[in-house]
């Protein structure tokens, strides 16, 4: 039975990263230089896969992180869907102001319900992370890639895994740290049956082992 797999990977830190900032998709910052410096001494100490196509989100930090940690990779497609999550009226500020405001207190507990203004809905952001995760490994089936990388936001990630990813867990268990992410393999068996992928390590290889 073949097997695909994607690499799922958050982007590297931004200079609002280091600030504090909330950042989403109205948020293009690049990486920053000390962004850049993390993701070369983990490619020093540890193994990224090797892969020819790399999807990435649209955003600068992205798009960066795709070129500094796949720059062989012969097919980089932009997909405008791997973007992060829109944060609206919360966007650009500081987390320890956040964290005292009401409407992100209410937009923080799941049972509220609650959409921040110029914001993307919760629903719309999961069924667009749970289809753009689908449309990537149906892509690899069809064109018959059997590996494909795949750089996006940490929020994108967790909601991807937490809709179709094995084993089922809920989102925060799979948050990612800069640079790093998952391995997910299914068959088009599975796929199809269950419209599920088998999480199976962590990227880069040897990271979760390097930590202790």
């Amino acid at each position: 039975m073949k097997n695909y797999r994607l690499y799922l990977i958050r982007h590297g830190i931004t200079q609002g990263n280091l600030d504090g900032i909330y950042m989403g998709s109205g948020t293009d910052q690049p990486l920053c230089e000390e962004g850049r410096g993390r993701l070369r001494a983990l490619q020093a100490r540890f193994r990224y896969p090797q892969v020819d196509t790399v999807f990435s989100s649209p955003m600068k930090r992205a798009v960066e992180t795709a070129e500094l940690l796949f720059p062989a990779a012969k097919s980089k497609l932009i997909l405008e869907d791997l973007r992060e999550n829109a944060f609206g009226e919360f966007e650009g500020r500081k987390i320890s102001e956040l964290v005292r405001d009401e409407a992100f207190k209410k937009w923080m507990t799941p049972n509220e319900h609650y959409t921040p203004n110029g914001g993307e809905k919760a629903d719309d952001f999961h069924k667009r992370c749970q289809g753009v995760l689908m449309a990537m490994l149906e892509y690899m089936m069809k064109a018959r890639i059997d590996q494909a990388a795949c750089v996006t936001h940490g929020g994108v990630i967790m909601s991807m895994l937490a809709q179709r990813g094995m084993p089922k867990r809920s989102p925060e268990h799979w948050m990612a740290d800069p640079g790093c992410g998952y391995l997910v393999q299914c068959s088009p068996e599975m796929w199809m049956r269950d419209g599920i992928a088998e999480v199976t390590d962590i990227v880069p290889f040897g990271y979760l082992d390097g930590q202790g």
